[in-house]
């Protein structure tokens, strides 16, 4: 068993976009991993649970990871919490694009 302290520095905190990316991360590891705040423990890989905790800026919460993988796991989630979730943000798609020419 693994775990790190490490605070939530973005402005939204772990909610909605950033929780996202921090369950997908969670995702690549085969460790259980759990996110605790104040005395509840939810799995890291699950949205409402994530959710639920009600993640804010500024709030310190502590990962802990138990299985094959479990500090490369921890330190992961923290480097993207201490990134500010820079790491997760998808691409811009463009669709739809119209190219208009002046054939003059």
């Amino acid at each position: 068993m693994y775990s790190k302290e490490v605070q939530v520095t973005n402005q939204v905190g772990l909610y909605a976009r950033p929780a996202t990316f921090f369950i997908q991360k969670a995702n690549e590891f085969k460790s259980t991993i759990l996110v605790e705040k104040e005395e509840r423990r939810v799995n890291a890989k699950s949205l409402l649970g994530i959710l639920s905790l009600g993640i804010t800026k500024g709030t310190t919460i502590n990962l802990i990871a138990d299985g094959p993988d479990e500090e490369e796991a921890v330190s992961a989630l923290v480097e993207l919490i201490t990134s500010n979730f820079t790491e997760g943000k998808a691409p811009v798609v463009l669709i739809g694009a119209f190219i208009f020419a002046n054939d003059d």
